[in-house]
């Protein structure tokens, strides 16, 4: 898509990092001591620190990778919602009070409360570390696709302003300004969804959406064939001419074939079944590095947004508005949704993507089975099932296992109020996610959709409502990035400075050092950032977050559920739980299908792990280490009346 960036947009986004920026000089000069940097003094109301909490939480996953998701394939986008939620509850009732009581700065502190043990303060700093790292990354991503758009600049571009403002943000007050930055953006990210969804019922439900009558909808047309056999075909209309049938070079798989007609090359999809030609989109990558969208470049216009009903209650051209909550559902069940198919062709030299319509019944877009097989009649093996329950388990564990959500339980006073800062934060991300379904979907049925970016879908959505919803909008999703980015690496910055130089290394730092090491690990780990946001262009934001969930869920989970829960739960069973559950789960994200497809780009190749999620795997291989190795390193029973062992008795 040709993104036109608009003055307002402008206006009101710069308007929002400045107000951002000025909140973080504002405490620069109350942060003086390290508790005062890295849990700001423990005093933060629990009511603030509640929307802290969720403005922490929904991340650029939750708000750009979720709706994005659910606009492509409806209702599986929606179980990471539940899966995110369904999470919280893990974080209430089992770690949000003993966590509070046992720690300090970080999530080591209180894994080694009881043991202060070397080796758990060093694999806790690397989990720390790393899980924050493969957080960093969608939300990186996602703040470059957010200023393409707005800005009209380049996806590098989005990318280093926020990890430019983020290294100011946690450079100069720590949590102080990090938590009022996230406050105040999961205020706003709340409020203005509500609206969205509101102008979402409004507008209503039409077959041909032309984004309030601001764009038209582009008509996709179809061609009619007089002849098809497996290796030939003869069209209707004369005047256009075949170039290429990809199904001789390809076969059966690739039901395609590119025409040209007044020097235009179009590639159609063949539709066996009604003996015509289907209108696609498609973007051509070539051997000199350019990139071509229909067969033209960007400012040509000829790559469209796209979304649509074909039908609506079995009426072909048909609208209905306003609608609510129930009836919206009600009425999308009981329609037609086109939904787009991908197809990759190496066409020598370049390789071409092309987007194909896929009409989907709204039933079935309202329950599972889109992306993740469970029925074994449309023919889900046992491999999809046990896919999926993997990615929910890591849903479930990881969330109370990540290290930029434990560190917030040391910013208030006391335990219950991490419990009352828990609960709150239930209640705000619990509305979000119901919101992001209409939001989701709202793009699925509107003709917003810019199949080369998903992770666009709800600030598009709200784009078609006007430049001034969409600048607040993006706006807010650009603050959200921020406010997740800034506690991932306080979160990264605490685990240098105060697990392995203060605590590991003994350097015995003083308050001041601990701050200033604090602040220069945040500008080195923002710079990683930076790097790694700009390398993983174009992934799915929601799908990276999987990953980072299934890794905290993996190292850090057993190892806090067992010292709470376990008295035979030694110091070196703890290390080693960490040390397997972060080493397995890494060593099967990276040799899964999924990252051979998305990151190595070997497509061509089969992975050596099936599953593309590792917490079905790696949970129960942490949990298993840590009870194995803890009891086989049980310390000897001391006689309480004389001090001395069974031993040397």
């Amino acid at each position: 898509m040709n993104y036109v960036p608009s003055p307002w947009a402008i206006v009101i986004f710069v308007f929002f990092v400045v107000a951002v920026l000025y909140i973080s000089y504002y405490f620069a000069h109350r942060t003086k001591s390290a508790a005062g940097y890295y849990a700001a003094g423990g005093q933060i109301h629990w009511a603030v620190n509640g929307i802290a909490f969720a403005g922490d939480y929904l991340s650029a996953a939750s708000f750009l990778g979720i709706c994005g998701m659910i606009a492509m394939s409806g209702y599986d986008g929606f179980l990471y919602s539940i899966g995110y939620l369904a999470g919280w509850i893990v974080a209430l009732f089992l770690v949000a009070e003993p966590l509070r009581r046992l720690g300090k700065y970080t999530f080591a502190d209180a894994l080694d409360a009881k043991f202060n043990s070397k080796s758990i303060q060093l694999m806790a700093a690397i989990s720390t570390l790393l899980v924050s790292l493969f957080y960093l990354i969608p939300q990186m991503v996602g703040a470059g696709s957010l200023v393409t758009p707005l800005l009209g600049l380049p996806h590098s571009a989005g990318v280093l302003l926020v990890g430019a403002v983020v290294i100011i943000i946690v450079g100069t007050a720590g949590m102080t300004s990090t938590t009022y930055v996230q406050f105040l953006k999961g205020l706003l990210l709340i409020v203005f969804s509500l609206l969205l969804v509101f102008f979402i019922f409004s507008r209503g439900l039409t077959t041909k959406p032309d984004q309030g009558g601001n764009v038209p909808y582009h008509d996709f047309k179809t061609l009619k064939l007089t002849a098809l056999s497996t290796d030939s075909l003869e069209l209707a209309d004369q005047s256009y001419q075949v170039l290429t049938d990809y199904r001789k070079e390809y076969g059966k798989k690739y039901p395609f074939v590119k025409l040209s007609r007044d020097n235009v090359v179009s590639i159609w999809k063949i539709n066996e079944k009604d003996m015509m030609l289907e209108e696609t989109l498609f973007v051509t990558k070539l051997a000199d590095g350019s990139t071509l969208y229909n067969g033209g470049k960007k400012e040509a216009g000829r790559f469209y947004q796209v979304g649509h009903l074909s039908q609506i209650d079995g009426k072909a051209d048909w609208q209905i508005a306003p609608l609510n909550p129930f009836s919206f559902i009600e009425n999308i069940k009981k329609s037609s949704v086109v939904r787009w198919g991908k197809q990759i062709i190496k066409d020598g030299d370049s390789e071409t993507t092309v987007y194909y319509q896929n009409p989907t019944p709204g039933k079935d877009v309202l329950r599972p089975g889109l992306i993740y097989k469970l029925d074994s009649d449309k023919g889900a093996t046992v491999r999809d099932k046990f896919d999926f329950v993997s990615l929910m388990l890591a849903l479930f564990l990881g969330t109370a296992a990540l290290p930029h959500i434990l560190i917030r339980y040391y910013t208030v006073p006391s335990p219950s109020c991490a419990r009352k800062s828990t609960i709150i934060a239930i209640a705000a991300i619990g509305l979000f996610y119901v919101l992001t379904l209409y939001m989701g979907l709202g793009a699925m049925v509107s003709g917003v959709i810019d199949l080369t970016n998903d992770n666009m879908s709800a600030p598009l959505l709200a784009k078609s409502f006007g430049t001034l919803m969409f600048a607040i909008i993006t706006a807010v999703a650009f603050a959200t990035v921020l406010g997740t980015v800034a506690g991932l690496i306080l979160a990264a910055s605490g685990a240098v400075a105060h697990d392995l130089m203060d605590k590991f290394f003994g350097r015995k730092m003083s308050d001041r050092g601990k701050v200033m090491a604090g602040k220069i690990t945040a500008v080195i780990v923002g710079c990683i950032a930076i790097a790694l946001g700009i390398a993983f262009k174009n992934i799915n934001v929601s799908f990276l977050v999987g990953w980072a969930f299934a890794v905290a869920a993996s190292a850090n989970l057993p190892a806090i559920v067992m010292l709470l829960f376990w008295k035979k739960t030694t110091s070196q069973g703890i290390a080693a739980s960490i040390f397997v559950g972060l080493t397995s789960a890494l060593g099967l994200i990276l040799l899964s299908q999924k990252t051979f497809n998305e990151v190595y780009h070997l497509s061509h190749l089969v992975a050596p792990v099936p599953l593309n999620n590792p917490a079905i795997i790696s949970v129960p291989l942490s949990f298993i280490t840590l009870v194995v190795v803890s009891l086989l390193t049980q310390p000897e029973p001391v006689l309480k009346c004389t001090g001395v062992s069974s031993q040397e008795i």
